[in-house]
């Protein structure tokens, strides 16, 4: 078989680079690049979007293709990438597309304080590396994570979340964004990682997760990331001192040798990547089941497992919308696109996962695993993460359903709100109402 990032290969018409045989500066720039004036480029997010970035994405694939050019924070250009299989490809081909940010060609453009320096400001960290720093890297988090007994993990967050339900199971209401969705994830990754699971220390922990990740209009995000970093430094120096059985002593212990350093920052990542987006896989599926009679009904009905359920909302809702993102190599083609050495190239995780051309019926099987949720390619989120995220994110969803079966909206579903994000998919808050429980 060919290699696809062979230039001098057999052209092929579906290669998501475009026509082969021809150099970077033989091809012509396509309207639009933002390598030329930002023509035809769409600011990502504003207010029209926040509620339903699914027609963002509809309206950029029906005007640009597979591969749109858009303007973030600050009208930065990069390239949003809405197509499955061109989105398969950029992860695909890291000797392409890279994830070194350091390569970008708008740095000079971009202030210290830029709202998405968290997301793309060069660290240290596992997210940054590339080739076997990489590998070693992500070597060390996976077996870290491989020692988690899954069962235990369940019986873990199963206590977690019979707690957090205790606390407002008998006022017959609750806000289930914070007091549940919210909350569950971040105790089980802390008590994964080694921390209490309550107390002051970690509610702020998640607080300036939120802040760094998915909310600056709440404080400074580069502040509050500093302060997360600050936190899980303290960690990593108790641990040194005195390990047990958690993630953050097993990544100590790796033969790998890692710093104290790399571990902070790579423990940062594991941490941020697991809490925010399970919290929101949560909400979102029991939003779901809260405002869609087929949805409640197939789950209720037995047709559809809660793993089942959670699938689909990963195909259709997924709580990491956007990612940003790789960094073009070289000059290169995608989607019939000119992309430039240096050029940002944003990964549109909920786009490819609607995209028509893989699902032109409008409906994916619920065993059909195949989204681009948790990415692809070698920086993919690690395994087994996604499983235990999964464990996390099933036991929450079933044991609020047996504790509380009949919970309503106490809004109507149109009156839900998402928050400001074209990155995370998550509500503001999702409150119900129930028959109180008697303890």
């Amino acid at each position: 078989m060919t290699d696809l990032a062979d230039p001098t290969g057999p052209a092929d018409p579906t290669d998501p680079l475009g026509p082969r045989g021809q150099s970077a500066s033989d091809l012509s720039p396509p309207p639009g690049c933002p390598a030329h004036a930002h023509t035809g480029a769409v600011r990502l997010g504003g207010l029209e979007y926040q509620q339903t970035p699914s027609e963002l994405y509809r309206a950029l694939r029906r005007e640009h293709g597979p591969v749109a050019p858009v303007l973030l924070d600050g009208d930065i250009p990069a390239w949003l990438v809405l197509g499955y299989t061109e989105l398969s490809y950029v992860t695909g081909h890291d000797e392409l597309f890279a994830r070194d940010s350091r390569r970008w060609n708008q740095w000079e453009a971009i202030p210290s304080d830029w709202p998405l320096m968290p997301f793309v400001g060069y660290q240290p960290s596992v997210l940054f590396t590339e080739g076997p720093e990489h590998q070693r890297r992500a070597g060390v988090i996976t077996e870290a994570l491989e020692a988690v007994d899954q069962f235990e993990l369940g019986h873990m967050c199963r206590m977690i979340a019979e707690g957090l339900i205790d606390t407002f199971a008998g006022s017959g209401r609750a806000e289930l964004m914070t007091a549940y969705a919210h909350a569950l994830p971040m105790r089980a990754v802390v008590q994964l990682c080694g921390m209490p699971a309550g107390g002051g220390d970690t509610e702020e922990l998640v607080r300036d997760l939120r802040i760094s990740l998915d909310a600056p209009e709440e404080g400074d995000p580069v502040a509050a990331y500093l302060r997360v970093q600050s936190r899980i430094e303290r960690l990593v120096r108790e641990k040194r001192g005195n390990p047990a059985s958690d993630v953050t002593s097993r990544m100590l212990l790796h033969p790998a040798a890692l710093t104290d350093a790399e571990i902070v920052q790579d423990l940062v990542t594991v941490i941020a990547a697991a809490q925010q987006p399970t919290a929101n896989w949560i909400c979102n599926t029991l939003r779901l089941l809260l405002t869609d009679d087929r949805f409640a009904l197939n789950v209720s009905g037995g047709r559809l497992s809660v793993g089942q359920a959670l699938n689909e909302v990963l195909w259709l809702d997924t709580p990491t919308q956007n990612f940003i993102g790789r960094w073009a190599v070289r000059d290169t083609q995608l989607g019939g696109r000119q992309i430039r050495a240096g050029d940002c190239v944003v990964l549109g995780l909920a786009a490819a996962n609607t995209d028509p051309q893989i699902w032109p019926e409008g409906h994916v099987g619920p065993e059909n695993s195949a989204h681009l949720s948790f990415s692809n390619g070698e920086h993919r989120c690690p395994y087994p993460a996604p499983l235990l995220a999964d464990v996390i994110a099933r036991t929450a969803v079933e044991a609020l359903l047996e504790r509380l079966p009949d919970a309503v909206l106490t809004v109507e579903p149109h009156e839900l709100t998402w928050r400001p994000s074209i990155w995370m998919r998550g509500l503001t808050s999702l409150p119900v109402r129930f028959t109180p429980v008697v303890q």
